[in-house]
């Protein structure tokens, strides 16, 4: 359908050497959207582009740390000046650290509130700032279901993801005027790199199972409608919504 149709669109996705990131980058291109891929390191975000290439889609790669808020906004501006728009912005760059709150470091607080949060206002400001020029854009952070719910020895990354969800609302807030679009997913327990330990741990995957009414671990593909949804022309009134993508565990006790 056409309202859903990204042709003709390029799509910043950040952290997406593998995971989340790389799963929604792939659906996005299938969508019709050009792709710029973010991560740190640059040799397994090339080997990303290349495995997204080999299935047909236009990849750039743009390698910057998203939590140095001056690195984030020369790579956007000199991209931008050199290739041109981009249209979609998915911030998917993100961390866990889990210790109980008791224990939990400081620095290891602010480490995670900065690969969070923070990166979230640099890199959706950088991008925004040309998309307030063009008067259009569509920005897409990636919440969790820990935006709604608490889990013992998690609760600074609760905190991180609250934040992304108001962070949101404000975006769109001061946003939408110019023709932008801000909204956010929020992923139940999926099976990633960053739950591997969880998804290895055969009581805690039999807790999620019953504690989810789905009655299982999502798939990450699972998150790319929601994505391509909310990077149309289809969600064009849609704004501050945090879209929860979690096999009903929120809406049930």
């Amino acid at each position: 359908m056409k309202l859903f149709d990204l042709s003709g669109r390029r799509a910043l996705v950040t952290g997406s050497s593998m995971g989340i990131g790389m799963a929604l980058a792939r659906g996005l291109s299938q969508a019709g959207a050009s792709l710029v891929l973010n991560a740190r390191n640059a040799e397994r975000l090339e080997e990303s582009a290349q495995t997204l290439r080999a299935a047909g889609a236009t990849v750039d790669t743009l390698p910057f740390d998203v939590t140095d808020a001056a690195a984030a906004r020369a790579a956007i501006d000199g991209y931008e000046a050199q290739h041109g728009a981009i249209d979609i912005l998915v911030n998917n760059a993100g961390m866990q650290h889990r210790t109980p709150l008791e224990d939990f470091d400081p620095e290891d607080f602010d480490r995670l509130m900065r690969t969070n949060v923070n990166s979230v206002f640099y890199v959706g400001q950088a991008v925004a700032r040309h998309m307030i020029t063009r008067k259009r854009g569509k920005i897409i952070n990636i919440a969790s279901v820990q935006t709604a719910l608490a889990r013992p020895g998690i609760a600074p990354y609760t905190t991180s993801k609250g934040a992304v969800a108001n962070l949101t609302k404000g975006m769109a807030t001061d946003w939408a005027k110019y023709g932008l679009n801000c909204n956010a997913i929020a992923p139940g327990y999926f099976d990633t790199p960053l739950n591997a330990a969880l998804v290895a741990d055969p009581e805690f995957s039999a807790w999620l199972e019953k504690r989810t009414p789905a009655g299982r671990w999502g798939r990450v593909e699972e998150l790319v409608g929601a994505c391509i949804y909310l990077s149309s022309d289809a969600a064009s009134f849609v704004n501050g919504h945090t879209l929860f993508v979690d096999g009903g565990i929120t809406a049930s006790l």
